[in-house]
């Protein structure tokens, strides 16, 4: 994130974010947007990375240590981008339907990856998540397991 970016919590009930005067609330702050001050909470931006990589990982079925990313502000609203391996099904096992078994194709799955990050980060930490692009680089090619 820049360093004049605020990360604002929408209020209850609404679908708008509150309104902060970016001069006098310091990066990360989370304001509850009450017309009364109950005080501040604040989201440093490795907590907010560590979120973003676990909830990536768990949409593409890789490991969190694996997934990068970058943050950026737009006007307020949190800018998402993600790189990181995607799980995919052997080549021998293509033919078999495995495919369709884990979720569809690759671009299916990055595809309902970037809705399920927006969703679930937004519900997690409060923020307005706008755009968020997942770029995949490279394929953890994992056996399907028969169960027995």
């Amino acid at each position: 994130m820049t360093p004049a970016a605020t990360t604002v919590a929408a209020r209850p009930g609404t679908a708008r974010p509150a309104t902060v005067d970016s001069a006098r609330v310091r990066p990360g702050t989370i304001r509850a947007g009450t017309d009364h001050e109950r005080g501040r909470n604040r989201i440093t931006t490795k907590a907010l990375n560590r979120v973003v990589a676990a909830v990536t990982a768990d949409a593409l079925g890789v490991k969190a240590s694996r997934v990068g990313v970058e943050l950026a502000d737009e006007n307020g609203i949190l800018v998402l981008t993600v790189t990181t391996p995607i799980r995919v099904v052997s080549l021998g096992r293509v033919r078999d339907g495995a495919v369709a078994r884990s979720g569809g194709s690759v671009v299916e799955r990055a595809a309902r990856a970037q809705e399920t990050i927006r969703d679930r980060v937004n519900e997690i930490t409060g923020s307005a998540v706008g755009r968020v692009t997942v770029r995949l680089s490279g394929a953890d090619i994992q056996e399907e397991e028969r169960v027995r």
